[in-house]
């Protein structure tokens, strides 16, 4: 048991928890989300759409999701692919990474994805949350994994904060239907994206509002999170705009023509790093997209 979880989690009497999952199924069965990647089985779209939900707002990765899936229909079409056709592809979502390490795991596994968690936890950038998640939504496995909606739903609930990772995945653990926990995590997810919010809760649309320890303790407010370097002066903007210039540059472009285009003194730094990560490679004086 994680360390200073409440003891009455684990210890929920049986009709207590099926009350709970009742209200919070029944929430989903009358609201829940219509996404294309709720259609599939197939654990190669599953992981797509994981990676790109990774940072990025439903609304911006439904039709990403699509188009992707519609260029890279499979684990072998997107390990045959140039890593540089897959960031072309990737546009407009960020964090090229991903689009990195999802085409690393398809030239890892062309055939097709592994099936354990501790395997999928293993593939590059692939971490517990994502592992559980293909596992449960592609398999139907009854794993335990918490994304920030999840924490933010089941802590508030059961702590009366926003839990940990770890304390989430316990709650989780001692909470989820013996069946149907693809259902049980849409569910949760959607509850935290809609209702249980992280600035402005909506307790009086919440279907759990009187189960919820924070809510019977007063006006749930958001928790203090740490203050991020406004996106305008941070690496990953320069590092973005160096990515979406080549990406229209199918010969190249040197260093000088980078820096008089984007104008910051950062840019040699920053293309030493990107090519260090292998999303950009350089010949003689040019740097380009991975061939």
């Amino acid at each position: 048991m994680v360390r200073g979880l409440r003891p009455t989690v684990g210890g929920l009497r049986p009709p207590a928890r099926a009350l709970l999952r009742t209200r919070i199924l029944r929430y989903y069965a009358r609201y829940g989300r219509d996404l294309p990647w709720r259609r599939t089985r197939d654990p190669y779209a599953v992981l797509v759409s994981e990676v790109m939900l990774q940072q990025t707002q439903v609304s911006r990765v439904v039709p990403a999701y699509r188009a992707f899936l519609a260029r890279f229909p499979t684990l072998r079409a997107l390990a045959r692919a140039s890593l540089g056709d897959v960031l072309r592809a990737w546009s407009g979502l960020g964090y090229n990474r991903r689009a990195r390490d999802l085409h690393r795991s398809a030239r890892l596994h062309p055939g097709s994805l592994p099936r354990q968690v501790a395997d999928l936890d293993a593939l590059p950038g692939v971490g517990p949350y994502t592992a559980g998640a293909v596992a449960c939504f592609a398999h139907g496995d009854r794993v335990a994994f918490a994304d920030t909606n999840i924490r933010r739903v089941l802590g508030r609930v059961m702590l009366g904060r926003v839990a940990s990772e770890p304390e989430a995945r316990e709650v989780d653990r001692a909470l989820m239907p013996a069946r149907g926990a693809d259902r049980w995590h849409h569910a949760l997810m959607d509850l935290g994206a809609m209702v249980c919010l992280a600035r402005t809760p909506r307790c009086a649309a919440c279907p759990i509002a009187s189960d919820c320890l924070a809510h019977r303790r007063g006006p749930v407010t958001r928790a203090p999170t740490k203050r991020q370097a406004p996106f305008a002066t941070s690496d990953r903007r320069v590092r973005g705009r160096i990515v979406r210039l080549l990406r229209e540059a199918r010969d190249g472009l040197s260093a000088r023509s980078l820096e008089t285009t984007i104008e910051d003194d950062r840019v040699k730094r920053l293309l030493g790093a990107l090519e260090r990560d292998g999303l950009i490679e350089r010949t003689g004086a040019r740097f380009r997209l991975p061939a």
